[in-house]
């Protein structure tokens, strides 16, 4: 299992990406007024701008994501632990 993402949603996308950029001592690889993106060591660092979801929307959740081997044993060993899983589909 390997940490793939770290995402965080603010109304305050440049503040909270000025301070990533100090922090991480590096530019964003990708950079909107509604999204950046920072890489790490091969993780990536999302700051989206938030939003209130519509009714087929994903909620604007802070969140991490892990790539695994197997999705489907990962995502049962999580849930018997009581957590949820969300596993985009693919092309997500």
């Amino acid at each position: 299992m390997q940490l793939s993402e770290l995402a965080f949603f603010t109304s305050d996308v440049p503040g909270m990406t000025a301070f990533y950029r100090d922090f991480l001592g590096a530019e964003p690889v990708y950079q909107s007024a509604d999204l950046a993106i920072f890489d790490h060591g091969g993780v990536q660092i999302l700051i989206h701008r938030t939003y209130v979801p519509g009714p087929d929307d994903l909620p604007p959740e802070n969140h991490f994501a892990f790539a695994v081997a197997d999705v489907d044993a990962a995502s049962a060993a999580l849930e018997s632990a009581g957590l949820q899983c969300a596993v985009p589909t693919p092309g997500f």
